[in-house]
């Protein structure tokens, strides 16, 4: 590889791996989507807590696990994609090297092709344990105190701080592996040349910096947080 090609590939190295302390270090006046939203599901657990029914509960959950399956599914077709054309020997090799405009060598292309299968497999782990971590949540909100029991109000407010604290790790995991998606449109990019893999990771990063900040959706959960307190 060229020093060009060294110099992309550390650049995107650098978004994706400190993509969070980057975030945090720009939000730290306003806040960030994820940062406001960990208020929010904080609040929908005691809401949950002082509930007699928690059907709503339930199926929110539901939903939430299923979009993790979803996304954690896709993924896995992605990856398998990828390491079909990897190891699928020269001829599946240069059919990809037909289609991009800059592969440089066999070895060269396998690396190009290895980091975009690397960001996927990062993706499916995370979702994984997304989807683990939102079955524990699931259990703990079946196994909360009965909202009608006065002698629970302390348990409730327990159980409440537990669903809590497994709910936004579970979302924080789901958050990185949508995130891996990102990055790994911006890995495909190095297969039109190094300036491309460099450019599309700080696009990548400069979006994802926006959405979490500034956008539109943050703006209004941000104002939810603050009515929320």
């Amino acid at each position: 590889m060229t020093g060009l090609d060294w110099a992309a590939l550390g650049l995107f190295l650098l978004c994706w791996l400190f993509y969070e302390p980057l975030l945090a270090l720009v939000s730290r006046r306003s806040g960030s989507l994820n940062s406001d939203m960990k208020v929010v599901r904080e609040v929908w657990m005691r809401a949950m807590a002082g509930r007699e029914i928690r059907l709503v509960d339930s199926q929110l959950m539901g939903h939430t696990i299923n979009s993790a399956s979803f996304f954690a599914s896709a993924n896995l077709l992605l990856i398998a994609a990828v390491a079909g054309v990897l190891f699928g020997g020269e001829s599946a090799l240069a059919g990809v090297a037909g289609v991009a405009a800059e592969t440089g060598s066999l070895p060269q292309l396998e690396a190009k092709l290895g980091l975009v299968l690397a960001a996927l497999a990062r993706g499916l782990l995370d979702f994984i344990w997304s989807i683990r971590q939102l079955n524990y949540t699931l259990a703990l909100i079946g196994a909360a105190p009965a909202a009608d029991d006065p002698t629970a109000a302390e348990s409730r407010a327990a159980f409440a701080e537990a669903a809590g604290a497994a709910l936004n790790p579970a979302m924080q995991a789901f958050s990185q592996g949508v995130r891996t998606y990102y990055f790994a449109l911006a890995a495909a990019a190095w297969l039109f040349g190094p300036l491309w893999l460099g450019g599309g990771a700080l696009a990548v990063l400069a979006l994802l910096i926006w959405r979490q900040a500034d956008s539109p959706a943050a703006r209004a959960v941000r104002g939810a947080r603050r009515l929320l307190g």
